[in-house]
C-alpha cells in the first residue's frame, strides 16, 4: 500500500513510524511532514494538507492507495469527501461529523440527547454576560473553552474569575465561548478506531495538560502514561455509558463515520468517568505514549475497516509501560517562540527504534541544516519500562543527558503512579 499521511506533529511522526513498522506498506509520504518524518519516509513540504485539490493532485502524482489525516484541519476544509469522490480511500471524520469537535455546543446538545455524563455548561456570545455570570460565581472552579477549534484543546481551568475574563476577551475574537463546571479527577483519552458495524478502543492513556501540578494558566498538552492503571469496573462505565450510546448516538444522526474518535475524559475519586470533549482524530500526545506499545499492524487495522470489520481485531500490545514528556518553545501554549535552534538531534536519536527510550519531534524543521522551531511543541520524548517508575525514569534520563537547550517541560510525569 501506498500512503500518504497528513500531518507535522508529534503525533504524526508517532503514526509515520507506526506505519514503518507495516509488512504491507510499499512506500510512505507526509504532508507536510517535519525534521524527523523526512528520515522514514519522503516528506511533501510544499502540498497543504487543508486544501483538498493540491492533496488530490499530490495522490495522482504519487499513486496513493490511502490517506490517513493526521491534524484536525483536512477534516473541517472537506478534503475526506474531495478524495472518496475520486475514489482515494481516506478514512476520518464526515465534514457532518466533524460538529462533534469543532461545535462544542452541537456536542453538548449531543450528549444530552442520549444522556452521556458531561459536565454541566454554559454558552457565552458576548463578554458582559459572562461577566456577570462569573461575578455571581465568583471563587468557583471553572474550564473555559472556546466553543470552535481555537486549537480545541487549549483553555484554562481557574477559580480566578480576572483570570477567567482576561482569557475569555482572547477567545470572543473568535464567537461564543463554553464555560464549564470543572470536574476533580483523572485525565484520560480513550481513542476509538470506528467503522460502519463496530469499534476497537486503543490503549487508554492520562494526558499531563498543565504546564504545572497547581497551575492555572492556558492549558496545552505536556505529558501522557500509558496505559492508564484503572479497573475493570471504571473500563466497564466508559464503555457501558460513554463509548456505546456515543456511537448509538452517530448512527441514528447519521454522524458514523470510518476513522478515529478520540474521547477526552475526567474520571472522578469515585470512580465515575465524565466525557470532557470528543476529538475526531487522534490526540497529542497521547499518541505518542500509545504507539509504541501497540504491536498490531497499522494497515491491517485499516483493511479490516475498510471491510467494516474492525470488531473482530485483536489488539496486541507489549506488557510495557510509556511516559511522554513534552518539550515545549518558551510561551506556549498562548505565544510560543518561534526559530530557535535545537542542538543535539543526532540521527540515531530521530529515527525511532523498539528498543530504550523514543524521540518524537513535532514542530521542528530542517532549515539551512539546522533544527529549528515552528511552533510550540517540539520534542516528546517517551520512556519505556515494565513500571510506569521505570518508564519515567528511562524518558527522563534522556533529556537530562541531552540537556536539549530553549526547550522546557513538566519534570512530574508520571509520578503519581509510583513511589521511590
Amino acid at each position: 500500500m501506498r500512503v500518504l499521511l497528513l500531518g507535522s506533529g508529534a503525533k504524526d511522526h508517532a503514526v509515520a513510524w507506526w506505519f514503518s513498522k507495516s509488512c504491507y506498506l510499499s512506500e510512505l509520504f507526509v504532508a507536510p511532514g517535519n525534521l524527523a518524518t523526512e528520515r522514514l519516509c519522503t516528506n511533501l513540504p510544499d502540498v497543504d494538507p487543508s486544501d483538498p485539490v493540491a492533496v488530490y493532485e499530490s495522490c495522482k502524482k504519487h499513486k496513493i492507495d490511502f490517506v490517513f489525516i493526521g491534524t484536525e484541519m483536512p477534516l473541517f476544509t472537506g478534503v475526506v469527501k474531495y478524495l472518496n469522490e475520486r475514489g482515494i480511500r481516506t478514512f476520518g471524520a464526515t465534514q457532518n461529523a466533524v460538529k462533534l469537535e469543532g461545535d462544542r455546543s452541537f456536542s453538548r446538545a449531543f450528549t444530552n440527547r442520549h444522556n452521556i455524563p458531561i459536565p454541566h455548561s454554559s454558552l457565552f456570545s458576548d463578554y458582559d454576560g459572562l461577566k456577570k455570570y462569573l461575578e455571581r460565581h465568583s471563587g468557583e472552579y471553572f474550564t473555559i473553552k472556546s466553543n470552535f477549534l481555537a486549537p480545541s484543546r487549549v483553555m484554562l481551568s481557574s477559580d480566578d474569575t480576572g483570570a477567567l475574563l482576561d482569557y475569555s476577551q482572547r477567545l470572543f475574537e473568535k464567537g461564543p465561548v463554553l464555560l464549564e463546571e470543572f470536574v476533580h479527577g483523572t485525565p484520560a483519552s480513550c481513542s476509538l478506531l470506528l467503522d460502519r458495524n463496530g469499534y476497537l478502543v486503543l490503549p487508554i492513556t492520562s494526558d499531563y495538560t498543565k504546564k504545572a501540578a497547581d497551575d492555572q494558566t492556558p492549558t496545552g498538552g505536556m505529558g501522557a502514561l500509558c496505559p492508564l492503571p484503572i479497573i475493570d469496573e471504571v473500563r466497564e462505565k466508559i464503555i457501558e455509558r460513554i463509548i456505546k450510546p456515543t456511537l448509538y448516538g452517530m448512527q441514528v444522526e447519521q454522524l458514523a463515520y470510518k476513522g478515529i474518535l478520540t474521547l477526552s475524559l475526567m474520571i472522578t475519586p469515585e470512580k465515575e468517568p465524565y466525557l470532557v470533549d470528543y476529538h475526531v482524530r487522534f490526540n497529542d500526545p497521547a499518541t505518542q505514549a500509545m504507539v509504541p506499545i501497540i504491536n498490531t499492524d497499522l494497515i491491517e487495522i485499516l483493511e479490516a475497516m475498510d471491510k467494516d470489520s474492525i470488531s473482530s481485531v485483536g489488539l496486541s500490545t507489549t506488557d510495557e509501560c510509556t511516559v511522554a514528556v513534552v518539550l515545549a518553545s518558551e510561551g506556549y501554549p498562548m505565544d510560543p517562540k518561534t526559530g530557535k535552534n535545537v542542538e543535539g538531534l543526532s540521527s540515531m536519536l530521530l529515527e525511532p527504534l523498539n528498543d530504550g527510550p523514543i524521540i518524537f519531534c513535532g514542530a521542528i524543521q530542517n532549515i539551512d541544516g539546522k533544527a529549528i522551531t515552528t511552533g510550540g511543541r517540539n520534542l516528546t520524548v517517551v520512556g519505556k519500562g515494565e513500571s510506569i517508575g521505570e518508564a519515567n525514569k528511562n524518558a527522563y534520563d534522556v533529556i537530562k543527558r541531552k540537556h536539549f537547550q530553549n526547550l522546557w517541560y513538566r519534570d512530574d510525569i508520571g509520578n503519581a503512579y509510583f513511589t521511590d
